[in-house]
């Protein structure tokens, strides 16, 4: 009996260190912050619609995007107003990202605009304006149309599921994998 006492700590403890790792508290508490990749598998390229990949998106304070590009062909700024924004005006920006792969967290409400350093590129529409909505009830889209969800704990991811499986998917086999091997260990030793 104390083997098996000892195993349920082992696991209890296991799943409280992978927990983070694995999105299982995010998944208990129902939060509502989402990491949006601007321009899904392509990033932030010249090849890329950004307005076509916004368009329908809800941000929300908490989220965080997330600007993936090359960082010896672009740079991204963060421009004060809208005239800056449509009229590309990149000279003068509130903040420049050059790292290649940047995390902005949305803070607070209201509208900020980003922009490729790059006139020509800015030109061709390789710019972005985020409309930052409060924390609240959630919003989900369900076949284009976008509603707002009573009483409810989660929303719709919005990130694209990636085409080759990502290290979390392999983590958390990989954590089955040692539960199902930890509870044989505990029934053997009966």
């Amino acid at each position: 009996m104390a083997n098996v006492v000892m195993m349920l700590k082992m696991v209890m403890a296991l799943v409280v260190i992978m927990a983070p790792s694995l999105g299982l508290i995010s998944w208990v508490v129902g939060a509502q912050l989402h990491h949006h990749v601007v321009g899904d598998d392509r990033g932030w390229d010249p090849s890329s619609n950004i307005s076509t990949w916004s368009s329908g998106r809800s941000f929300r304070v908490g989220d965080k995007i997330w600007f993936a590009y090359s960082a010896a062909q672009e740079s991204i700024v963060e421009l004060k107003s809208k005239d800056e924004y449509e009229s590309c005006d990149v000279r003068n920006p509130l903040r420049m990202y050059t790292d290649g792969l940047d995390s902005i967290e949305l803070v607070e409400e209201g509208i900020r605009y980003f922009a490729s350093n790059k006139l020509e590129s800015c030109k061709k529409g390789l710019k972005l304006h985020v409309e930052v909505m409060p924390l609240g009830k959630p919003v989900t889209q369900v076949s284009g149309v976008t509603t707002v969800a009573e009483n409810s704990v989660s929303i719709v991811a919005d990130a694209v599921a990636p085409t080759t499986p990502s290290g979390s998917v392999q983590l958390y086999g990989n954590f089955m994998l040692l539960l199902v091997g930890l509870w044989l260990c505990s029934c053997m030793a009966f």
